[in-house]
């Protein structure tokens, strides 16, 4: 299937490995240009070599990307933003007890005041143009809190509700402009570990058996990136494996 998004940037945070590199892989192999962001320069600048092997422009932007002017720059760095997948690492897990104001406006910052501000950085132009994609990488734990990522669960939840807000503005949603979250549960990459205390992951508890694989969860991002993703705006789609439990 043609996705129609060939020839399209994309600026993509936190993409120099795990969920965000499996969504800047499935991008660029649809011929979709690159703006990506690590906060480490060589890791970054590997991971933008693998990207054009798929014979597409990738500009790289090292820095924080809740630090003001790293998102200048990345928007900066693209034509104009067709694409927008907004992601940063997570805060640690603990316990709520040990957390003071300022645990909790850095994780702010990070999983929802910087999507907030790249969002509104971004919509505008993308109904002008009259075709938008934004995908916020969130969490399974939006649906499903679990209790040692309080800061996780509270900052993300609050992005969800911006998002199925302003999704719904009739100024971007009927301007081919759609904004959706992706909220994955276990995959295999270095956070798993790091939440799991540093012990060896299992899939116990997994119905399909296994971890996700980053590459299929950038496959599902490429398709709500696509043009005939157009109908979906303001969801929530979990990649978990079958864990959730709920009928909705």
């Amino acid at each position: 299937m043609d996705f129609g998004i060939h020839g399209k940037w994309a600026v993509i945070g936190a993409s120099s490995q795990g969920l965000g590199f499996g969504c800047a892989d499935a991008l660029a192999a649809e011929g979709v240009n690159l703006v990506v962001n690590a906060r480490r320069a060589a890791p970054l600048a590997e991971a933008a070599d693998r990207l054009r092997s798929h014979g597409v422009t990738v500009h790289e932007i090292v820095g924080d990307i809740s630090d003001p002017a790293v998102r200048s720059s990345l928007l900066g760095a693209a034509p104009q933003v067709d694409i927008l997948v907004t992601n940063a690492g997570g805060p640690p897990p603990g316990d709520f007890r040990d957390w003071d104001e300022d645990d909790w406006f850095a994780a702010l910052r990070q999983n929802m005041l910087t999507p907030v501000e790249l969002i509104k950085a971004t919509v505008d132009g993308m109904a002008d143009r009259g075709f938008g994609r934004v995908v916020n990488i969130t969490s399974g734990a939006v649906k499903a809190p679990i209790a040692q990522l309080g800061l996780s669960n509270g900052a993300r939840s609050g992005l969800t509700g911006f998002v199925a807000g302003v999704a719904r503005q009739p100024q971007l949603a009927t301007a081919n402009v759609t904004v959706n979250n992706l909220l994955p549960g276990r995959f295999a990459t270095a956070r798993l570990t790091q939440t799991g205390g540093g012990s060896a992951p299992s899939p116990d508890g997994i119905p399909a058996g296994r971890f996700g694989d980053p590459a299929e969860f950038g496959a599902t991002c490429a398709f709500l990136c696509s043009s005939q993703a157009g109908y979906i705006t303001g969801q929530n789609v979990l990649i978990d494996g079958g864990v959730y439990p709920g009928t909705l």
